[in-house]
């Protein structure tokens, strides 16, 4: 409702992807460090500086989950841009960079919780 009548007024902001909090991003019981949030922060930005506009990198210690809208999938294999972003994010301290098949959700991290696997 509020993209809507953002739309209808004609703000820039109308389609801007919501962000959360970086923390969001660590798995609960993971200890949170300046170097994952920092690692999260700078990953997402080189997304977005490809072109890809709903996004998140969830840090699995070491390992990249890459989550992007269903309609950015696609991206991905284009271009040479899967080599693009595995150069980058190993870059960034990761040793595994994945897409994550189910797309961007929010609350994904939340998953854990329902299952009642979170020990």
């Amino acid at each position: 409702e509020i993209r809507s009548l953002s739309h209808k007024m004609n703000l820039a902001t109308w389609d801007k992807p919501a962000l959360a909090c970086l923390a969001s991003r660590i798995p609960y019981g993971i200890k949170i460090t300046r170097k994952k949030l920092k690692r999260v922060d700078e990953g997402e930005r080189f997304l977005r500086s490809l072109g890809i506009r709903q996004l998140r990198i969830r840090d699995h210690d070491g390992i990249a989950r890459i989550e992007v809208a269903p309609e950015e999938m696609s991206l991905f294999w284009q271009k040479n841009m899967a080599r693009l972003v595995i150069k980058k994010l190993k870059e960034l301290g990761y040793t595994y960079v994945t897409l994550d098949l189910e797309g961007y959700r929010t609350g994904s991290m939340n998953e854990v919780l329902k299952k009642g696997k979170l020990k």
